[in-house]
């Protein structure tokens, strides 16, 4: 217990967070506050770290660094709920939210967090620049920002605000302007090419219905997988009915890409979506080549107009 006692007691406090914010927007306003107080709080530590350990200033330290451990779990916490509706887990961007757990982890687990981040300096940084990155990431679209600018943006920010970290002893700022300069131009660079392994948090898939067709904006006749061959060539054709939730404000163009046995056959590109709708915003593709043997595992990617994958439809249609 007195090792783990308040570990536990965190790990159990940000449980009970999840469920309290794991229902509509995030909250964008605790999510910037998180932002600003943490890196406030990081730049002075930074800065002054070097001078208190050498005067014996142990207590002021310690407590800083609580603080901020603290500050971190709370900001995690605060978004995961927002990339787990994200994140489609038969995909790559999987292990982003994986990701996103191990650092809600670290930052819970005193013993993990004193012995993998306090001691090194990189370390810290690192911590420091994925969970601005990762919240700024959702905080940017609620203003309208589309996500693939979203997150470069956030890339940017993140490394700037790495600057005060970034600051040698004795050295100077332009140095240390000129080192979070490359770090943000090669963090944007690596995540335009990284970008389908990110969720474009806060847009997700609030419904996807596999149906004969269309009436209204609402699916007529829905179908259950698996169908069989004959059954889907009798047919004609099948319609892939999605609602993408997106926050108020946002303009998003994407497209609806239809897979058989992981290959795309094709590509539709559908009407922007318009956030701010609870039920997400509706729209649906028809596919009607269904010649030969249409046998195999079959899926429908709603993606971004940038590539990234916001949910995914799937269903088997049997010999």
């Amino acid at each position: 217990m007195a090792k783990w006692g308040v570990s536990v007691a965190s790990l159990l406090g940000g449980a009970a967070t999840l469920f309290v914010f794991r229902r509509g927007l995030p909250h964008g306003g605790w999510i910037v506050g998180y932002l600003i107080l943490l890196w406030l709080l990081f730049t002075v530590v930074a800065q002054v770290r070097q001078s208190f350990e050498a005067r014996g200033r142990w207590v002021v330290i310690t407590a800083a660094d609580y603080t901020i451990q603290t500050l971190y779990h709370g900001l995690v916490l605060f978004i995961i709920p927002r990339y787990f509706a994200s994140t489609t887990f038969s995909s790559v961007n999987a292990w982003f939210f994986l990701l996103l757990v191990l650092l809600a982890l670290l930052t819970s687990l005193d013993p993990w967090y004193r012995t993998l981040v306090l001691p090194y300096g990189p370390a810290r940084q690192v911590l420091f620049g994925a969970s601005c990155f990762a919240a700024l990431s959702v905080a940017v679209p609620l203003v309208g920002v589309q996500p693939i600018w979203a997150l470069e943006a956030s890339a940017v920010l993140s490394a700037l605000a790495l600057t005060p970290a970034l600051r040698r002893a004795g050295g100077s700022w332009r140095a240390a302007w000129i080192r979070s300069a490359s770090v943000a131009v090669l963090a944007a660079v690596a995540l335009w090419y990284l970008r389908a392994a990110i969720p474009p948090a806060p847009l997700h898939l609030a419904r996807a219905t596999l149906a004969r067709s269309v009436e209204a904006l609402e699916p007529s006749e829905p179908i259950a997988s698996p169908i069989p061959a004959a059954t889907l060539r009798s047919w004609g054709s099948l319609v892939a009915h999605t609602a993408v939730f997106a926050p108020a404000g946002l303009n998003q163009s994407i497209a609806h890409v239809w897979r058989r046995n992981g290959e795309a056959v094709a590509i539709i590109s559908l009407s922007p979506i318009q956030g701010g709708r609870r039920e997400g915003f509706r729209t649906y593709s028809r596919k009607a080549d269904f010649k030969g043997d249409p046998s195999g595992e079959w899926a429908v990617d709603v993606v971004t107009g940038s590539g990234q994958l916001i949910g995914r439809l799937r269903f088997t249609v049997t010999p």
